[in-house]
């Protein structure tokens, strides 16, 4: 009979990256052939794009425009600001990585400290770009004046931070027993996600200030934060739906069983596996905010693709189009490229789909 030590092995780990090319791209020799000619067939269809890169593309015409493409028309005398806000974000990174990372036992009781930060550093940023009246160290920059790719982070984290509680509510309300409130958030979320975005958009930069007391206004760019929010909540309400209804009734059986409350089972129980379910979806909604921020060129806002669209437009750089934007494809691309793989990270440490 075999042994424990026999039957039951470690999984085989590879060591480094030619152990990472062997197990994954030259296990066997058809692999390697599968390798060799696919590499073969990507060189074909890429050759004349990464010709056309390295040697005739005047890729002078983004070194020159490389501030505009980062904060738009901002002042130039007050970058500093903007620096500021990205030393903050790097800073919260690193405490994130190191509370939450492997050496996080460690610093369990820094995390609530480290969240605190986070939820500081939304109105820290927007003090710092907006500024004051009539303040001589910090003068104000209005709205008019954010653009590029500075505003497209600003459109696309609003959106995600304020749209994830609100699309959660919506989902518990649409699941509530009491009609009122059940019928509301599901005509909401109905209505919302039959309409595009582009309407939503417009409803907000146009059609909003006609509803108001005359004298108010509201800026451009609140309204289209207030449009991402609203039309993607009613996504990630479904989402959170779909995770609820994957919940098991003998949880919220058990959870009953033992004295809870229902606010204590949804808030404990129910909503966390529910969440942890549907990290795939909500973070996809996520990296589809992002790419939706480059509608707000139709409302006049100065993001990254208006900037794009009026560096083209310069006189030196006319007809070099396909430059421009091939670096604005590239920024679009590096950036959900990047939530995604940190959803696959947050998903292996949850061990999201594993028994």
């Amino acid at each position: 009979m075999a042994t424990i030590s026999e039957t039951v092995r470690p999984p085989r780990t590879s060591v480094g990256v030619l152990g990472w090319l062997k197990e994954n791209l030259f296990s066997t020799w058809y692999n390697a052939l599968l390798t060799f000619g696919s590499l073969g067939l990507i060189y074909v269809v890429l050759r004349g794009i990464i010709t056309w890169a390295l040697t005739g593309a005047r890729w002078d015409v983004v070194t020159t425009n490389l501030t505009l493409f980062l904060i738009g028309p901002f002042p130039r005398d007050q970058v500093w600001r903007v620096w500021a806000c990205v030393i903050v974000v790097i800073l919260l990174g690193g405490l994130s990585l190191v509370a939450w990372g492997p050496l996080g036992r460690r610093f369990k009781t820094a995390r609530r400290w480290v969240v605190i930060g986070w939820l500081l550093s939304f109105p820290l940023t927007i003090v710092l770009l907006h500024g004051f009246g009539g303040n001589s160290v910090l003068p104000a920059v209005g709205t008019s004046y954010w653009g590029g790719l500075l505003l497209t982070f600003l459109l696309a984290i609003v959106g995600i931070v304020a749209s994830f509680p609100l699309g959660v509510l919506l989902a518990l309300g649409r699941r509530s027993g009491l009609p009122v409130v059940r019928w509301f958030c599901t005509l909401y979320i109905e209505l919302i996600r039959g309409v595009p975005l582009v309407t939503v958009l417009f409803m907000a930069a146009i059609m909003l200030p006609l509803f108001l007391p005359e004298g108010v206004r509201v800026d451009k760019v609140l309204r289209a934060m207030v449009g991402f929010t609203l039309f993607t909540a009613a996504y990630i309400a479904e989402n959170v739906r779909g995770g609820l209804a994957a919940v098991p009734l003998g949880q919220y059986e058990a959870a009953r069983a033992v004295g809870l409350s229902g606010v204590q089972v949804m808030a404990l129980i129910v909503l966390p596996q529910a969440l942890r379910a549907v990290i795939p979806p909500i973070v996809g909604q996520f990296i589809s905010l992002f790419k939706d921020t480059s509608l707000v060129v139709i409302i006049g806002l100065l993001d990254l693709l208006n900037i794009a669209k009026s560096v083209v437009a310069q006189p030196q750089f006319m007809g070099l189009k396909r430059e421009v934007y091939l670096f604005v494809a590239v920024i679009y691309f590096i950036f959900s490229y990047a939530m995604s793989y940190a959803s696959r990270r947050l998903e292996v440490a949850l061990g999201v789909g594993e028994r």
